[in-house]
């Protein structure tokens, strides 16, 4: 996304800005949720990852920030489990949407029209399957905040092959 021109906010949901990933890697969000202004923002992001998914869900300032731009018909993203943060709540009832395979059934039980495709945008809702779609995911991001153009600019650059 940075290589784009495009500046992620990285925000911790934890009461911290050090947070632990699952595999026990340190990451360091910009802020915190409570310090956010998401008027200003294009799109809101979900990590996957386990427990992390979890938090996400479990969070209700997140959890209504989210409902806030899904209404609003405002971009909403999410890879890996995450996707199944927004079924919860309702967003994936009808749309086409994708999540890491052990989470399929938690999304197609909430109503999502699941798919295997890498990425799925169903209208301001985007959903991926995880790691191997990472790349997938941010090219969709790109095109959708600042255009094909750039996303194929930004794919070639890091020699990706789709």
């Amino acid at each position: 996304l940075r290589r784009a021109g495009i500046e992620p906010i990285t925000v911790s949901v934890m009461g911290r800005e050090e947070i632990i990933g699952s595999h026990r890697i340190p990451v360091t969000a910009d802020t915190l949720i409570g310090k956010v202004h998401p008027t200003k923002e294009d799109m809101l992001v979900l990590p996957g990852g386990m427990p992390g998914t979890k938090y996400l869900a479990g969070y209700k300032p997140l959890t209504e920030l989210l409902t806030e731009f899904y209404d609003d018909g405002r971009k909403i993203a999410a890879i890996c489990a995450a996707p199944s943060v927004f079924s919860g709540l309702g967003f994936l009832k009808g749309r086409r949407a994708t999540a890491y395979p052990s989470f399929m059934d938690v999304i197609e039980r909430d109503g999502a029209k699941t798919s295997t495709d890498s990425v799925v945008v169903d209208g301001n809702v985007t959903t991926s399957r995880g790691l191997g779609t990472a790349v997938d995911f941010a090219l969709s991001i790109i095109t959708q905040l600042e255009g094909e153009e750039k996303a194929q600019e930004i794919a070639e650059s890091v020699v990706y092959r789709a």
